[in-house]
C-alpha cells in the first residue's frame, strides 16, 4: 500500500487502485509506520506528502516492486499468449506431429509452434518446454497426462522387397528369413510381434541391422534394404502412398502409448489449453486401428 501512495501521491486514489477503502489505506501506512518507527506521510489538510524518510524509502521500493512486476511479466507475459514450446521425439513430430501442423496454423495463426527434441523423461523444472510428448503407460506423477492413442506394430517393408522375397503373397513368413531392420529406440519391437504372432521360429537365425534412429530405420525399410517392425500411427502415410506395404496385415496393439503431458503444478496458459485440445481431436481423429487408414488433418 505504501508503493501505490507514493507512486500516486494521494490516499483516494491509491485506494481506488487497491479496490479497498481509504481510511485502510491509512491504517495500513500508520501500522508500516509504528513498525519501522519513522513516519513516512505527513498529513495535511489537503492531503498527504512523503516525508523526506518516505522519500528515500520510496526510492528504494519503487524500483524493487517495478522489477517484481518485469520479472513476472517474462514469465507470464505476452509470449505466453503466442508462443507454444513442445518437446517431443524426433519420429513423432517428422511423421506424425509435422503433417499436421498445418491445421493448427490454419486455426491459431497467432500462435508460434516451436518443436523442440528430446529423449530424456521430461522434466518440465528442468526442460524449457511447455508441453510434451511421451511414450509410456501414463504413469507420470509430476505431470498431468492426456493419452493420444496406443501403440500400435506391424512388420512393413518396400512393395519390391515384398514381390523379390515372398513372391506369393499368401506367405509372407520367408520375409523373416530377410534382413530384419532394428532401431536402437526400439529394439524390442520385433520380439514382441514375432511373440505375438507364433513366428519366433521363422526368425530366429535372420541377420539384423541397427540404425541410431527410428527414421533411419524406416526410410532403410522404403529403399528396400530389409523389413522393419513400422508403427502403424507414424508410417501411415507410406502405407497409404504405397511406398510402404504391411505383408502380414496382423497389426498389435500395445499397453504403452503416446501421451500428452503438461506441468501439474504450473499455471495453464491459453496456448497451452488451446494446444491440448487441438492436439487430442487430431489423435481421436487419426488413431490407429487394424486395417484401417488414417487421413492426415
Amino acid at each position: 500500500m505504501f508503493e501505490v501512495v507514493a507512486r500516486t501521491g494521494n490516499l483516494t486514489n491509491a485506494a481506488k487502485l487497491l479496490h479497498v477503502s481509504q481510511s485502510a489505506v491509512s491504517r495500513q501506512i500508520t501500522a508500516l509506520e509504528e513498525y519501522l518507527g519513522v513516519q513516512l506521510l505527513r498529513r495535511e489538510r489537503h492531503g498527504v506528502s512523503l516525508t523526506l524518510a518516505g522519500q528515500r524509502y520510496a526510492a528504494k521500493v519503487l524500483p524493487a516492486f517495478e522489477a517484481i512486476a518485469e520479472a513476472t511479466y517474462e514469465l507470464t507475459g505476452p509470449e505466453r499468449d503466442t508462443v507454444i514450446r513442445v518437446g517431443t521425439y524426433n519420429a513423432f513430430a517428422s511423421k506424425w506431429l509435422i503433417p499436421r501442423l498445418p491445421d493448427f496454423q490454419r486455426q491459431y495463426p497467432e500462435i508460434d509452434v516451436r518443436i523442440l527434441h528430446t529423449i530424456p523423461e521430461i522434466d518440465f523444472e528442468r526442460d524449457a518446454v511447455d508441453v510434451a510428448i511421451q511414450f509410456g503407460i501414463g504413469d507420470w506423477p509430476e505431470a498431468k497426462a492426456d493419452l493420444l492413442f496406443r501403440d500400435q506394430i506391424e512388420p512393413v517393408c518396400s512393395p519390391a522387397f515384398l514381390a523379390r522375397h515372398a513372391p506369393d503373397a499368401k506367405y509372407p513368413q520367408s520375409l523373416l528369413r530377410q534382413t530384419l531392420l532394428v532401431s536402437r529406440y526400439r529394439r524390442t519391437d520385433w520380439e514382441i510381434w514375432l511373440q505375438s504372432a507364433q513366428l519366433e521360429a521363422q526368425a530366429s537365425d535372420s541377420p539384423r541391422m541397427t540404425f541410431s534412429s527410428t527414421l533411419l530405420c524406416w526410410q532403410a525399410a522404403v529403399d528396400g534394404v530389409g523389413i522393419a517392425v513400422g508403427q502403424t500411427a507414424m508410417v501411415r502415410q507410406e502405407l497409404d502412398n504405397g511406398r510402404l506395404v504391411a505383408p502380414f496385415a496382423r497389426p498389435l496393439a500395445r499397453e504403452q502409448g503416446y501421451y500428452l503431458l503438461r506441468p501439474r503444478h504450473q499455471r495453464e496458459f491459453r496456448t497451452i489449453s488451446v494446444f491440448r485440445d487441438w492436439m487430442l481431436a487430431a489423435a481421436q481423429a487419426c488413431a490407429p486401428a487394424p486395417q484401417a487408414a488414417c487421413m492426415l488433418a
